[in-house]
């Protein structure tokens, strides 16, 4: 990954967490690895952690963030997803998948959350 996009990911992460703040969900966890994979943010909201995607886009060139979010890599989510809720004996704790999408555009980013974005793959 070029040092750009690097930046670009960590400024649209930051631009989410402040969104999610604003929106009343208590962030637990940014950049959680594990074995499996990695979860930009995990968060909380009236009793339901969310593992929240970040997808962030300075143009449309490579079409809408929401797209970069294919069934493997909503594998790779959902299995550090599992891992974190072992790891902190969370498993019946109610949970889905959100996604944050960035749009950096010349009047502001666009910030959009969509909860509920895909289940766990099968």
């Amino acid at each position: 990954m070029t040092a750009s996009r690097k930046q670009l990911g960590i400024r649209g992460e930051t631009l989410a967490v402040d969104f999610l703040k604003k929106k009343n969900y208590r962030i637990i966890r940014t950049n959680y690895r594990c074995l499996f994979g990695e979860i930009d943010i995990i968060a909380l909201k009236k009793n339901v952690l969310s593992f929240i995607e970040v997808k962030t886009r300075a143009s449309g060139r490579f079409g809408t963030p929401q797209e970069a979010i294919h069934e493997r890599k909503q594998r790779t989510i959902a299995r550090a997803a599992l891992a974190f809720l072992q790891q902190h004996r969370l498993e019946d704790t109610p949970a889905r998948f959100d996604v944050v999408t960035v749009q950096l555009t010349p009047q502001g980013p666009h910030i959009e959350l969509i909860e509920n974005a895909f289940d766990l793959p099968r």
